[in-house]
């Protein structure tokens, strides 16, 4: 509730309870439609995913790398099984690790069962090493807040500083490479689509913090359109901005 307010604030509490219980409800079914993911075949996830795939294509034709930034929109697992095979390179997916070493393998069986790669966040220039030479989409969740927050790329997120984590800007900087915003809508209880949208062609020529700026935009009038599907119960706004962390862009 307290993300909500501040999120939110133009909106009444009695909306924003609603939009708590709609989200709860999302929550439970993103909990139930991910044990179906262990027994899903292709026919199941074609089905209750959907998206165009367009943006792919021009990516392809200029024989490009290019990079996806996605938030936690419900549901991401899903749509990640259901796209890998439909991008129409390799999918290299950068994920948390987690500490718990059976559900990491579990995990990792479920996310690449369909062709999908993963690298792990905490090593991602080692683990990125050997498709240097590749043409591939690299799959970012890209709202997630830093474990350090000098160490944020530090923008107006709904009208409150908030650090983004700096890997998805510097990479995609770093590289030249195609950035693509995705975000995903549901549809009814077990149905989604997923949305790609052509962001920067050339994001090594924008300014520092530029990317991230954009995304934060797209993020707020994507969760405004339908707030019910985003990941709520984490603490967004946990760090306060200091001086010293630098410039707001």
């Amino acid at each position: 509730m307290k993300n909500l307010a501040i999120a939110f604030p133009q909106r009444t509490e009695i909306e924003r309870k609603i939009i708590a219980k709609k989200f709860y409800r999302n929550f439970t079914d993103f909990f139930v439609e991910t044990i179906k993911l262990f027994s899903a075949g292709d026919a199941f996830l074609n089905k209750r995913f959907i998206a165009d795939y367009s943006a792919f294509e021009k990516v392809k034709a200029q024989e490009r790398k290019c990079q996806v930034h996605l938030g936690h929109n419900f549901n991401w697992e899903l749509g990640y099984l259901a796209a890998v095979p439909k991008i129409p390179f390799k999918a290299l997916g950068v994920y948390m690790p987690l500490s718990n070493k059976t559900f990491e393998r579990i995990f990792r069986k479920l996310r690449t069962k369909r062709g999908g790669y993963l690298l792990p966040a905490t090593d991602i220039r080692n683990a990125i090493f050997p498709f240097r030479h590749e043409i591939y989409t690299l799959l970012l969740v890209a709202d997630q807040s830093p474990p350090i927050p000098q160490n944020g790329i530090w923008v107006n997120f709904f009208g409150k500083p908030t650090p983004f984590v700096r890997g998805p800007e510097n990479g995609a900087r770093a590289g030249n490479l195609t950035v693509i915003f995705c975000h995903v809508t549901k549809l009814k209880r077990g149905y989604y689509q997923g949305h790609f949208t052509l962001a920067e062609e050339n994001p090594a020529a924008l300014e520092k913090g530029e990317l991230t700026k954009r995304y934060a935009r797209f993020l707020e009038e994507k969760m405004n359109e339908q707030p019910e599907v985003w990941l709520w119960t984490h603490k967004r706004w946990k760090w306060d901005w200091k001086e010293e962390y630098g410039s707001v862009y």
